[in-house]
């Protein structure tokens, strides 16, 4: 096989070296085309084009495959706790049992927020989407560390915003569910677990002691990791190219947080409890929706279903369904919302077009399902994404900024107006 591509146009002769990952993958390295020919590639929306070489997170879409640094994303599920995965994502490989308890300890230390971000809490008005909150919340942990700014500045530096973010993170989330409930927050209690300590502080009460159900804490340990990263998505993708001009960290994440807020990436699980209300709302019949959505003429489409980076199953979908069921049978709760996203999973699953089309329930139903059985409002669902993609964003980032990659610059083909001169006014009519 040769190591190169020609790209022949006109009498113009390009030879693109072919780049090979790891895993298998090639592409072709035009990154001196435009220099070499004029042209540039045209791929809207960057779908086959790849930005960066990056060694956090393989996926094959096809294969139904998610790996972090080459251990499954099944392996880490089942078997590690989130801070161990962040650990894996920000600094290469799993943490002996030493370097756990350091590093826990550590994100212990920093769990704390300033007393002075609640009073920007007390300024948002009622109502306001928790995303916006928690997008200003972040920007706003660049104020309160000033330092932080300066991308030059010296490793260790940059290792203690990493630990706030990681640490803070659950402590700004909790807080925004607080003040959407009307209730008193809840201080971290640094005895706890990562999970532990952030369920303890949205659900906790100050006056009682809160018991955390090791069924929800597994459940949300597992979400968690099962959102911590997925390549180069919309938002990190948003991350690094807001990295890339060298601003600070806490901007470039506040930029994902926004990228995310979008209902097409991380609104996905939002979306799909509100299409649940809308199947409650017309009567519950659960057939009809499955039979509009197979109707190529009707605009409704079942959300949660299918997925467009993996073709087959999403591997994701598959660990936490399991949770799903752990969840909703240590509640038991009686909610008709949650009858019919198990009926509607029963008969989609149960329906050849969908199976045929590999249309499967995806990682955001599931989610949704988890989150409103354990009692957070539909829109702090993106919030939690956020929480769990934490650690993926900085790695990420950090990762963009030790390649010295240069500022991302995309280019384009214009279809505008050509030069024209400056009409007088009378010459507009």
């Amino acid at each position: 096989m040769s190591d190169q591509a020609k790209i022949i146009y006109n009498d113009q002769t390009f030879e693109a070296p072919v780049v090979k990952g790891s895993e298998g993958e090639l592409g072709l390295d035009i990154s001196k085309l435009r220099g070499s020919t004029g042209l540039v590639t045209y791929d809207v929306a960057y779908k086959n084009t790849g930005a960066t070489q990056s060694s956090i997170t393989f996926i094959d879409g096809e294969k139904g495959i998610l790996r972090h640094r080459g251990y499954s994303i099944e392996d880490l599920a089942n078997n590690a706790s989130f801070l161990e995965v962040a650990f894996l994502l920000l600094k290469g490989h799993l943490p002996n049992k030493k370097e756990y308890e350091n590093y826990a300890d550590l994100i212990r230390m920093h769990t704390l927020v300033n007393e002075d971000v609640k009073h920007v809490f007390q300024a948002f008005p009622n109502g306001s989407h928790p995303m916006g909150q928690l997008m200003t919340m972040m920007s706003m942990m660049s104020a309160f560390y000033p330092d932080s700014l300066n991308p030059h500045r010296i490793e260790e530096d940059f290792d203690m915003t990493i630990t706030r973010l990681i640490a803070k993170t659950p402590t700004l989330v909790a807080m925004i569910q607080k003040k959407k409930m009307g209730h008193p927050l809840v201080y971290p209690k640094n005895n706890l677990e990562y999970v532990d300590n952030f369920l303890n502080m949205t659900f906790g009460q100050i006056t009682q002691e809160y018991a955390v159900d090791p069924v929800l804490s597994s459940a949300m340990n597992k979400l968690l990791i099962l959102h911590a990263d997925h390549e180069q998505n919309c938002s990190a993708s948003t991350v690094r190219i807001v990295g890339s001009s060298q601003s600070n960290l806490y901007a470039s994440i506040s930029a994902g947080i926004a990228a995310l807020w979008g209902p097409s990436h991380g609104g996905a699980n939002q979306r799909v409890l509100e299409m649940l209300e809308e199947i409650a709302k017309d009567g519950g019949n659960v057939q009809k929706f499955i039979d509009r959505a197979k109707d190529k003429n009707d605009p409704f489409r079942l959300m949660g279903f299918g997925h467009r980076v993996y073709k087959n199953f999403d591997p994701r979908a598959r660990i936490i369904k399991k949770s799903a069921d752990e969840v909703l049978g240590q509640l038991k709760v009686n909610d008709p919302i949650l009858h019919l996203a198990k009926e509607l999973e029963e008969k989609a699953l149960a329906d050849p077009y969908f199976a045929e089309r590999k249309l499967f329930p995806n990682v955001d139903f599931y989610s949704g399902i988890i989150y409103r059985a354990m009692g957070f409002p539909v829109d702090m669902f993106t919030v939690l994404f956020a929480l769990g993609r934490m650690p993926g964003w900085i790695a990420q980032w950090n990762e963009m900024r030790k390649a010295g990659q240069p500022i991302g610059r995309p280019r384009q083909i214009y279809t505008g107006e050509v030069h024209r001169p400056y009409p007088s006014w009378d010459e507009r009519g």
